[in-house]
């Protein structure tokens, strides 16, 4: 389920930007940046109710400012009764199979690089002056990602200190996305 939003750059610095929050100098002041369509890929089993109307709020406040949309990859375990490798190569083939070859990809594991607001906004920022068509979240099932996925991400990075899993990690994700809507307030001028 993809939106789409006519405005596809975003002026940072402009004079009807919030107040900046505190911290260092955002490299994108005064500068147009290409949004890119966001596409986020999970592994894990459909999603608590609870969770789900938490993930409805978020992302349905996200497609106001961006065009996003969400494809879960079902996790397998049955092929991998006696080897939880076999469930992780399952789930990395199904995953590598849905990146296109100009896709930036960002995947989302507990050893990635830490990340704070302003160096996710710049993230994003970044990722848009890439040439990629597609900016691609990957959160990965029980047993994580598969060497190939690893190998293919552009960057690998965490949400926490903490193990989240699938439904928490993509909540977390979702708000943050949407807490990015405007870039500029996470910019000193």
């Amino acid at each position: 389920m993809a939106v789409s939003v006519s405005a596809s750059f975003q002026i940072f610095g402009s004079d009807s930007s919030p107040p900046p929050s505190p911290g260092k100098r955002c490299k994108y002041v005064g500068q147009s940046v290409r949004a890119l369509p966001i596409r986020i890929l999970w592994v894990g089993k459909k999603r608590s109710q609870g969770a789900q109307l938490v993930f409805d709020e978020y992302f349905e406040k996200l497609k106001l400012y961006c065009s996003v949309n969400e494809v879960q990859i079902r996790s397998n375990p049955k092929n991998s009764r006696s080897d939880w490798r076999v469930q992780v190569e399952d789930e990395d083939k199904a995953v590598m199979n849905l990146i296109r070859p100009n896709d930036w990809v960002v995947l989302l594991d507990e050893r990635g690089q830490d990340l704070g607001s302003e160096e996710m906004a710049e993230l994003l920022g970044d990722a848009g002056n890439t040439g990629a068509s597609e900016l691609s979240f990957c959160i990965g099932g029980p047993y994580g990602h598969g060497q190939r996925l690893r190998e293919r991400a552009n960057l690998c990075i965490k949400l926490s200190s903490m193990v989240f899993n699938h439904q928490i990690a993509l909540l977390v994700l979702v708000e943050q996305l949407y807490s990015m809507n405007d870039l500029s307030s996470l910019c000193k001028n």
